[in-house]
């Protein structure tokens, strides 16, 4: 897969609602009911950050539920990309990017949104093909404010950023040209999982997909 095929691959997955879940998951248990009740709201995509032991589980019991779309987050190397693929993921994001990680997914046809924060990262990716990046940490890299000038010099890239992105500010980043959608873990807080609240979870789902957005 080339780094053109990846964007384009990450472009229709992030071009299918204006919100991408990031879900730390602990207990698969709550994966199957999670990924419905998501995907009931109108948030198909869903990024299973590999930061708990039972996060291949996870992807592998929502890459069974009809409608999900189950991708790997804080995939950072090579042997994380054998391992997502594995469960069942069909893209992959990372917080950065390095060669050995882009030539890995490259070679396994793993689409991957690389992460960039600053102009220059963002140019060596668009360097080797990759016109759709995650902008991360975006608030602490400058938030929407960031990406509106980012958006002059680079009008080629399209941006999902994460990190720091909530209910209060989510419209403010999906306001801009140069972003295609938002990642952000507020849609299915911990709390709601805990208790096992899938139609509160269903509903902060719904009224994320409804967010209008330019980009």
């Amino acid at each position: 897969m080339t780094p053109y095929q990846a964007s384009e691959a990450t472009l229709a997955l992030c071009q299918m609602a204006p919100v991408i879940p990031v879900l730390v998951i602990r207990d698969p248990a709550h994966a199957g009911p999670l990924a419905r009740a998501l995907v009931a709201g109108g948030l198909p995509v869903l990024e299973v950050t590999l930061r708990t032991p039972a996060a291949l589980e996870v992807m592998a019991e929502m890459a069974r539920i009809p409608g999900a779309v189950v991708g790997a987050g804080t995939v950072l190397s090579p042997a994380d990309v054998r391992a997502v693929q594995g469960a069942g993921a069909v893209f992959a994001v990372s917080p950065g990017a390095t060669d050995r990680l882009l030539s890995a997914c490259e070679e396994s046809a793993l689409p991957l949104l690389p992460g960039a924060a600053t102009a220059t990262e963002a140019m060596r990716l668009l360097e080797r093909g990759y016109t759709m990046q995650k902008f991360f940490p975006a608030e602490i890299a400058g938030g929407a404010a960031a990406l509106r000038a980012l958006a002059s010099p680079l009008p080629q890239i399209g941006f999902c950023p994460t990190g720091g992105i909530g209910p209060a500010n989510a419209a403010d980043y999906l306001a801009l040209p140069n972003v295609v959608c938002v990642g952000g873990s507020w849609v299915a807080p911990a709390e709601l999982i805990a208790a096992g609240d899938w139609d509160g979870i269903e509903a902060l789902a719904r009224t994320a997909a409804n967010l209008p957005r330019s980009g």
